[in-house]
């Protein structure tokens, strides 16, 4: 969670063999739990940007099979419907776990064409322990506080150093919220999306959810799938491979991401200077990374704040022209200000962060089973490290409080479904926060479900940012129901937008700049707004 993003973006794995249908524990609860959800009072929460946006709050009960016991609040969020064919709402979600649904529903009623917003109620919530939700989780306040250390564990001392982290934070969550963890997880999240359905007096929900928010989606549907009307999923989370060795897929995927940019930066000399061979450019950044372990830029920018600032130029190509500026600048020039801005924009951890890695941390560590084991962990990661070096050990330091998790682990949910009405995902060839196979992988586990593909992308979360041919797909699918249905892993195609040109400011020439066409801005005023609100972090 950064200081731009009201989420994390986040997708992992479960070992090998733990994979099983639905335990009982996981299960929908009986309508006989059940409780009839009051009345919602809605009030204005309207901002400049999202004039007609209410908000409302919700109990529900902490532990869904104790209907009666200790409540929480929610905190949710709407965009009324205006016309006089209703749909129902829509509930969105953009990922994480830990991101913040509330402005994601202002942007979507906005982002969609009008007469397709209009006929839905369009539902935001922060998911239980999230954001505006009661209680949030802050577990160790200022844990990505700068300058951490190295996170390649070179050295005895170092591995050390970042396992006492991972142990101090884990304690610290076990300690401040131990009668709450166990409740932290996605099934417990499925049940407040189903009493937010009552409460709302829906027979069904629509859903619309990025990365993480696709697997919440799905295990709704597994839970209830009499209560889905329309299903979709941007950015699909492999639902086998949940959570530990998902982890370590995303690692390969953004080292690929990652070297994609630096070949954007070769690709652009005249602006950055760094050279045209694509190889000599990453060598660069590497000697920039050991630099900075060894000093860190502005005293806080360090070799692991490095990786935090240029990770996000892997779920959102946008970034790149701001990032490879800061590169630039430190390579040619020697200065480190411009690095320091990026990290401050990108790779800073704020208190909504804080919170976000909170949940993050709470729900994947509970939701399914991680090596208990720290040499487990270190074979895995240094195997994976030698074919991708750009985040391994960073992601392994991120995901690392699960080893040491103060609760046990639920066996996680067999998602596959041939009860559901047609569902419509959406993926990115070149996405790294989810590997596209995964989303081939929900495909076939998801009956009745359609693909559509972009081609060539890499971004992370692809609907309403700007590509019109997938839009027209979203649109479509919201009107009527309508997808498009073809042969083989893909029901349809659209071809990726174009990579960004760098700033007017770093080019030498700025005429392309100018000659961008107001369809071109468009698009990179609605991609940037969207991964804003999806925010980063593998």
């Amino acid at each position: 969670m950064r200081k731009r993003a009201a989420a994390l973006c986040g997708a992992a794995v479960v070992m090998a063999g733990t994979f099983t249908a639905v335990p009982a524990e996981a299960s929908a609860p009986s309508t006989a739990n059940s409780v009839h959800a009051a009345k919602l009072t809605w009030k204005n929460c309207a901002t400049d940007t999202y004039p007609t946006l209410q908000c409302a709050s919700l109990k529900v009960p902490l532990d869904h099979r104790r209907p009666q016991g200790r409540q929480i609040a929610l905190a949710l969020s709407r965009v009324p419907h205006t016309a006089k064919t209703y749909q129902g709402p829509l509930l969105v979600n953009p990922g994480g776990p830990g991101g913040s649904g509330l402005t994601l529903a202002g942007f979507v009623a906005s982002a969609l064409p009008k007469q397709v917003a209009a006929q839905y109620d369009v539902i935001g919530f922060d998911p239980r322990g999230v954001g505006a939700s009661k209680p949030a989780l802050d577990c160790r306040p200022g844990h990505f506080d700068p300058v951490r250390p190295d996170s390649l564990p070179a050295s005895p001392a170092t591995e050390k150093a970042n396992l006492d982290r991972a142990r101090s934070f884990a304690a610290a969550c076990g300690k401040k919220y131990g009668d709450v963890l166990p409740y932290i997880n996605t099934t417990s999240a499925v049940r407040d999306m189903d009493a937010i359905r009552r409460a709302l007096g829906a027979k069904k929900i629509n859903y619309f959810g990025y990365s993480y928010g696709t697997y919440l989606g799905a295990v709704y549907a597994k839970f209830f799938p009499e209560r889905v009307r329309r299903l979709v999923l941007d950015s699909v989370v492999d639902p086998t491979d949940v959570w530990y060795e998902a982890n370590l897929n995303q690692d390969l995927a953004f080292n690929d991401r990652h070297r994609a940019f630096l070949a954007w930066v070769a690709r652009h000399d005249s602006a950055y200077r760094l050279g045209t061979d694509p190889e000599k450019v990453e060598a660069k950044w590497y000697a920039m990374r050991a630099a900075l372990a060894k000093k860190p830029a502005g005293g806080t920018v360090g070799a692991s704040e490095l990786e935090d600032t240029f990770l996000p130029g892997g779920y959102y190509n946008g970034y790149w022209p701001s990032l490879a500026e800061a590169f630039a600048a430190w390579v040619n020039d020697k200065n480190p200000e411009p690095l320091v801005e990026a990290y401050d924009d990108f790779g800073a951890v704020d208190a909504s962060g804080d919170n976000g890695y909170s949940v993050y941390t709470s729900v994947q560590c509970r939701d399914a089973g991680w090596p208990r084991d720290w040499r487990q962990w270190r074979k895995d990661n240094w195997a994976v490290y030698e074919k991708a070096p750009f985040m391994t050990w960073n992601n392994a330091w991120y995901n690392a409080p699960c080893a040491f998790w103060p609760t046990d682990s639920l066996r996680p949910v067999n998602v596959a479904n041939g009860k559901l009405p047609p569902v419509l995902l959406f993926q990115a060839t070149g996405d790294a926060a989810t590997p596209y196979e995964g989303a081939v992988t929900a495909h076939r586990l998801l009956a009745r479900s359609s693909l559509v593909v972009e081609e060539g992308g890499g971004n992370h979360g692809i609907t309403l940012s700007g590509n019109a041919c997938l839009d027209e797909h979203l649109a479509a699918y919201l009107t009527d129901g309508t997808v498009p249905r073809g042969y083989g892993a893909a029901d349809a195609v659209c071809e990726a937008l174009p990579d960004p040109e760098p700033a007017a400011s770093a080019e030498g020439t700025s005429k392309k700049a100018e000659g961008a066409s107001s369809t071109a801005e468009s698009a990179s005023a609605k991609g940037s707004t969207l991964h804003g609100l999806l925010g980063f972090r593998g």
